[in-house]
C-alpha cells in the first residue's frame, strides 16, 4: 500500500531537512536553501498519516469502496509528492555534474503548489471518511475448525487447520496428497517395466490438476531410485529456452563446472556424454509444444538401456506426437470424498487449496461458504479471484508483485523481502523491523497456498518459492488492472531506424516494470520517463549509458549478471533503494552518490574478492550487502548501518569489522586461520552468524588446504549473548564443545556442501 510506501518516504524527508553529514546534501547549497520547503511538505504529509494511519488500523471496520477509494486517493498524493521532490533533486544532482537535464522534467526550484493543493483535496476527504461509512456485518458466524461435510459429521471427524511456526513451512517434498497412490503405481509401473527401447510416458492434464505433483511421487518413489543410474528433472514452461533447458538438466544430474561459458554445442556434448550407457530417468515437467519436444528429443541418446523420459503437459496433442504409441495417462478429477479429505489435510490440486486458504483464515456464516462452494463452478480463476479478494489489503501488492517473475522462476525469499519493503508495501507494526514483517506476509500467502514453498534452508525457514501458473495468471490480471507493473514478456514488435534493437515504449505514469528472460535485447525508448520507479531484467539488456538520464527516478533496478558493465551514469540514480547488478571489475568509487541505497546486491565472477572502496560509509541508508565473492573491508574507515552482509573475508581486520558494522543483525564470515581470537561477542546485535571455514574455501577452489574439514577451537571464539543461530560449512565442532554455545541457540553444521 502507498501508506507505506510513504511513511518509509518521510524518513528520507527527514534527512533532508536535518542531517549534515550526508555528502550528497552537505554539498547542495540549494538543498539547504529550500529546507523550510521539505519542512512545511513533512508537516503537512504528517497531518493525513496520523489519519490515515487510525483508519488502516480499523481497516475491517469500513465500507470497502469507501476504503478503496480513500487508498487510490493516499497513493496519488504520495506519488505526486515524491516525484515533484525527487525530480528537483535529480534536477540538482544532473546539474552539479555538468550535464543539462530537460528543463520541463528536471525543475530548477522546488514548487510544492501543485502538491499542497492534492494534499488539501485528501484531507477535505478524510473529513467526511466518517462513521458513515461503517460497514458492520451481524451475520451469524462459525468457526471454520469446526465445519463438517455430511459425511463427516456422521463420523463425527471435522478438517483440521493447523498453523506452521512463522517460516517453518513444509518443504516440498512433505505437502499431502490424495487420491493419487493409484495413479503413483500405474506411472511406476510403466518406468520400470522390462523393455529396453527409450520409452515415454506422459501425464496429460489441466492446470492445477495435480500432474506436477505426480509426477513428484513417482520421481521420488524407492523403486524408482533404486532402478534408474540417473534422474533428472526439468521445467520447460512456454518460455522455452534449448541453453537454459541444457544448463537446467546439467545442474539436476551434478554438473557445474563452465556451464555458463560453454556454447550451445558443448552443453549438448556434455549432456550425451553423461547420459550415455546409463539408464536415465529425464522428467520433462510442463511442455506446451509439439515444436519444443521436436527440439528436445534430439538431446536424448536410445542404446537400449531402458531409459525413461517422463513428459506432463496440458496438451494431448503433445503427448500423442512425443510417442504415438506411447502411455498417455490422463489425470482423472478428484472424487467428492477425495476433494474433502484433501481440503482437510491442505495438499493439492490447486482449486481446493485456494478455497482451504480462504476458509482457514476467514470465520464466515454458513450461507457465505455454502454459497462459493456452490458457485464454483466457472474454472480455477473464479476460485483464485476470490482467494484474493480475501486477502488483506496488506497483502494484495505483495501478492501481485510476484506476478512479475518469469514462469517457474525460482523465487529467493530473502531477496523479494527486500524488494517489497524497497516497494513500500510493508507498513510498521510495532518495534518490528520491516523485514521480519515481510517475512511474516511471505509465510501468510503460503499458508493461504498461494505460493509453494520450492527449497528450505537448513533451519526450516523458507529459502525459495514459486508461483503456480494459474495463480501467476491472477497476479498478471490483477496487475494490469491496477496498474502495478509492465510485465514485458515478449519481443517488442516496434523498432527504431536509428536502433538495432527493438524498442519498448513504457506507457505514461507506469511505475514498474519487469523484463522477463526470453527476450534477447531490449532497448528503453527515449525521450525519459521518469514515472518509472523500479526495472527488474530477466534477460540481456542492450542499454546506452543515456538510459541511467531517462530513468532518473529509478529505486529498484535489479538486472543480476544481465548487464555486462555498470556506465559511470548510474550515479545519477540518487533514488535507487535496490540495486542488484554484475560488476566486471569492482565496484566503483562513483557508488557513494547513491546516498538512498538501502539493499545492494553483487555479482562478480572470477574473482576472489570484491573491495569495498571507503566512500562506501557515504551509504548512511544502507542495510543489506550481499556478494556473489567474499568481501574485503580494508578501506573502510567509517561506521555503517548495516544490518546484513554476506561474506566478509578478514585476515587480522577482525576489529574493523566491529567498528564498521556495530549494527550488524545477519554476518557470514570466512575463517581463513583458527590461530587468532575471533570476538564476536564485541557485536552486541548479532543474531544469525554464518561461519565458513577453510573447507568452504577448498570446494569453492580458493584455496590449496589439507583434505580435512578444520575443527573449531571454541577457545579462539567468543559469540555474544543475542546469536540465535550459528551456521558452520566447511568447518565443524566437537560434540564436546557443544554445550559452550547458548542454549537459545541453534546450530547447524554444513561440511561436505557448497552452500
Amino acid at each position: 500500500m502507498a501508506y507505506g510506501d510513504l511513511n518509509m518516504y518521510m524518513g528520507y524527508l527527514k534527512q533532508l531537512i536535518h542531517r549534515n553529514d550526508i555528502p550528497f546534501i552537505s554539498n547542495n547549497p540549494m538543498i539547504l536553501s529550500e529546507r523550510p520547503q521539505f519542512q512545511l511538505l513533512y508537516q503537512e504529509l504528517d497531518s493525513i498519516i496520523q489519519t490515515l494511519s487510525n483508519i488502516h488500523r480499523h481497516h475491517h471496520h469500513y465500507n470497502p469502496d469507501e476504503l478503496e477509494k480513500v487508498t487510490s486517493l493516499e497513493k496519488n498524493v504520495a506519488e505526486e509528492a515524491q516525484d515533484t521532490v525527487d525530480l528537483f533533486l535529480s534536477g540538482l544532482h544532473i546539474r552539479n555534474r555538468g550535464l543539462s537535464p530537460r528543463p520541463d522534467v528536471f525543475k530548477t526550484s522546488l514548487d510544492l503548489e501543485k502538491v499542497m493543493t492534492s494534499i488539501e483535496s485528501i484531507k477535505v476527504e478524510l473529513m467526511t471518511f466518517n462513521i458513515d461509512n461503517l460497514k458492520i456485518d451481524v451475520s451469524p458466524r462459525i468457526d471454520p475448525h469446526k465445519t463438517k461435510s455430511p459425511s463427516a459429521a456422521a463420523a463425527g471427524a471435522g478438517p483440521s487447520f493447523t498453523r506452521n511456526p512463522l517460516g517453518k513451512k513444509k518443504p516440498l517434498m512433505e505437502e499431502i496428497v490424495v487420491g493419487l497412490d493409484r495413479d503413483v503405481e500405474l506411472i511406476r509401473d510403466k518406468l520400470v517395466e522390462d523393455t529396453k527401447q527409450l520409452g515415454i510416458v506422459s501425464i496429460v492434464g489441466m492446470g492445477g490438476l495435480g500432474k506436477t505433483t505426480l509426477a513428484t511421487k513417482v520421481f521420488n518413489d524407492g523403486f524408482v531410485v533404486y532402478h534408474f543410474h540417473i534422474r533428472a528433472w526439468v521445467t520447460v514452461s512456454q518460455s522455452y529456452i534449448k541453453r537454459d533447458f541444457l544448463i537446467q538438466i546439467l545442474s539436476s544430474i551434478g554438473v557445474q563446472q563452465g556451464l555458463d561459458e560453454a556454447s550451445d554445442e558443448k552443453l549438448h556434448e556434455k549432456l550425451h556424454k553423461n547420459l550415455m550407457g546409463r539408464r536415465y530417468l529425464i522428467v520433462i515437467d510442463d511442455i506446451w509444444s509439439i515444436q519444443d519436444w521436436d527440439d528436445l528429443k534430439l538431446f536424448f541418446p536410445n542404446q537400449n538401456t531402458g531409459s525413461r523420459i517422463l513428459l506432463t503437459s496440458r496438451l494431448n496433442e503433445v503427448a500423442l506426437h512425443a510417442k504415438p504409441h506411447g502411455f498417455v495417462y490422463n489425470l482423472p478429477y478428484l472424487t467428492e470424498e477425495e476433494s474433502w479429505e484433501l481440503l482437510c489435510q491442505k495438499g493439492l490440486p490447486l482449486s481446493v487449496v485456494v478455497m482451504a486458504g480462504i476458509l482457514a483464515k476467514e470465520a464466515m456464516s454458513k450461507n457465505f461458504v455454502g454459497s462459493y462452494i456452490v458457485r464454483d463452478h466457472k474454472g480455477h480463476l473464479e476460485t483464485l479471484a476470490l482467494s484474493y479478494h480475501h486477502l488483506p489489503l496488506h497483502l494484495r501488492e505483495c501478492f501481485v508483485y510476484l506476478g512479475g517473475f518469469p514462469e517457474d522462476f525460482r523465487i529467493n525469499a530473502r531477496k523479494v523481502i527486500w524488494l517489497w519493503v524497497t516497494e513500500g508495501f510493508i507498513e510498521e507494526v510495532g518495534n518490528r523491523s520491516l523485514e521480519d514483517t515481510a517475512k511474516a506476509y511471505l509465510v501468510d500467502l503460503i499458508e493461504r497456498n498461494l505460493l509453494i514453498v520450492s527449497e528450505n534452508k537448513f533451519n526450516g525457514d523458507v529459502k525459495a518459492c514459486k508461483v503456480h501458473d494459474l495463480v501467476r495468471e491472477l497476479c498478471l490480471q490483477k496487475a494490469k488492472e491496477e496498474r502495478l507493473f509492465l510485465k514485458i514478456d515478449r519481443q517488442p514488435l516496434s523498432s527504431s531506424f536509428f536502433s538495432e534493437y527493438p524498442v519498448v515504449n513504457i506507457p505514461y505514469k507506469q511505475r514498474r516494470v519487469f523484463i522477463n528472460e526470453y527476450i534477447s535485447m531490449v532497448e528503453f525508448a527515449h525521450p525519459p520517463t521518469p514515472s518509472i520507479r523500479s526495472v527488474l531484467g530477466f534477460c540481456y539488456l542492450a542499454s546506452k549509458p543515456e538510459d541511467c538520464f531517462s530513468f532518473a527516478l529509478l529505486r529498484v533496478l535489479d538486472l543480476q549478471n544481465r548487464w555486462h558493465d555498470i556506465p559511470q551514469q548510474i550515479a545519477l540514480l540518487v533514488h535507487l533503494r535496490y540495486l542488484a547488478i554484475h560488476i566486471p571489475l569492482g565496484i566503483p568509487s562513483y557508488i557513494y552518490n547513491l546516498w538512498s541505497l538501502q539493499t545492494l546486491i553483487i555479482f562478480k565472477k572470477g574473482s576472489r574478492f570484491i573491495v569495498l572502496p571507503g566512500n562506501i560509509s557515504d551509504l548512511v541508508n544502507l542495510k543489506h550487502l550481499w556478494s556473489s565473492d567474499m568481501l574485503s573491508l580494508n578501506f573502510i574507515k567509517r561506521p555503517m548501518n548495516l544490518q546484513s552482509i554476506s561474506t566478509v573475508a578478514l585476515g587480522d581486520e577482525l576489529y574493523n569489522l566491529m567498528e564498521c558494522f556495530p549494527n550488524i543483525k545477519k554476518l557470514a564470515y570466512a575463517l581463513y586461520t583458527d590461530e587468532r581470537i575471533h570476538d564476536f561477542h564485541l557485536l552486541p546485535y548479532l543474531e544469525t552468524l554464518k561461519l565458513r571455514g577453510l573447507g568452504y574455501h577448498r570446494m569453492k577452489g580458493l584455496l590449496e588446504v589439507p583434505k580435512h574439514e578444520p575443527t573449531l577451537r571454541l577457545d579462539l571464539i567468543r559469540f555474544p549473548a543475542t546469536l540465535r543461530e550459528l551456521t558452520l560449512v566447511g568447518c565443524c565442532l566437537h560434540s564436546s564443545d557443544m554445550s559452550m554455545i547458548s542454549d537459545g541457540c541453534r546450530v547447524h553444521q554444513i561440511i561436505n556442501s557448497n552452500y
